[in-house]
């Protein structure tokens, strides 16, 4: 079998170059779709997801035009390194979406719906109310303002900072690690920044109710308090909604540089 493969080489080079590259891209391309936003929703079928990496392979290998792979290369290893790195862009662009989440959740506790949780096909666990929501707002506006092509954009441009036949995987030349502890710690910020209209609005709720509290005892403010905090958490989120958007949207087009 090793001397057909040779004798393939040899008699069509350009070929075997061309199924050596599209291995390397393939993989990189599942990596990124195993942990990218949208990509990795698991409501995506598996045939079409499988289709679409096929498809790009076949375009990006024509559009980089990748050298033969130098002697003794460990071809298994660089299989592996793409696959991680692939996944690493995933996982960069799903740690931006995740502020959007991570304001939902927030949203959700202040608003006392932590007690209604939803089924979540794609992460196969609970979710709040709230945060599925955000999750789809914020797909959706990933969407809307460009996320799907940053991302092919990123990945085209990590066969120059990483060649699809390198076994150096050096992290901290490949991946700013200031900039990555950034957006990682942009989550709670932007979380609260999200959250902050609500917060306060339910915030300014129970003073009021600790004030009625304290001059009418005999009313139940506990049990009001449960009544009134998700009407008016929903009247705020409706209010507020077309400034949420914009302010998702300029937080998402922020991060543009980083692909």
């Amino acid at each position: 079998m090793d001397e057909i493969l040779k004798q393939f080489a040899i008699m069509f080079p350009e070929l075997n170059n061309a199924l050596g590259a599209g291995i390397m891209v393939f993989l990189r391309l599942l990596g990124l779709m195993r942990l990218a936003p949208v990509l990795s929703k698991s409501e995506i079928p598996a045939m079409v997801r499988m289709s679409l990496a096929i498809i790009c392979t076949v375009i990006m290998v024509g559009i980089l035009k990748p050298a033969p792979p130098a002697d003794n290369t460990p071809i298994f290893f660089c299989m592996f390194l793409n696959f991680v790195f692939g996944a690493l862009i995933g996982y960069v662009a799903n740690c931006i979406l995740a502020a959007v989440l991570a304001g939902g959740d927030m949203i959700n506790t202040q608003m006392g719906l932590s007690s209604a949780m939803v089924m979540d096909p794609s992460t196969r666990g609970q979710v709040s109310l709230m945060s599925n929501y955000f999750s789809t707002l914020g797909m959706l506006i990933f969407i809307y303002s460009g996320g799907i092509y940053w991302l092919f954009n990123a990945f085209l441009k990590s066969f120059t900072l990483f060649p699809m036949y390198s076994v150096n995987f050096h992290f901290e030349n490949i991946i700013n690690i200031q900039y990555l502890s950034d957006v990682t710690a942009n989550i709670l910020f932007m979380g609260l920044h999200i959250a902050a209209p609500i917060l306060l609005a339910t915030l300014g709720q129970d003073i009021i109710l600790g004030i009625i509290s304290k001059t009418a005892p005999q009313i139940n403010v506990f049990s009001l308090s449960f009544l009134f905090k998700p009407v008016l958490g929903a009247f705020i989120l409706i209010v507020i909604l077309p400034m949420l958007i914009s302010v998702i949207t300029d937080y998402l087009v922020s991060f543009v540089g980083i692909f």
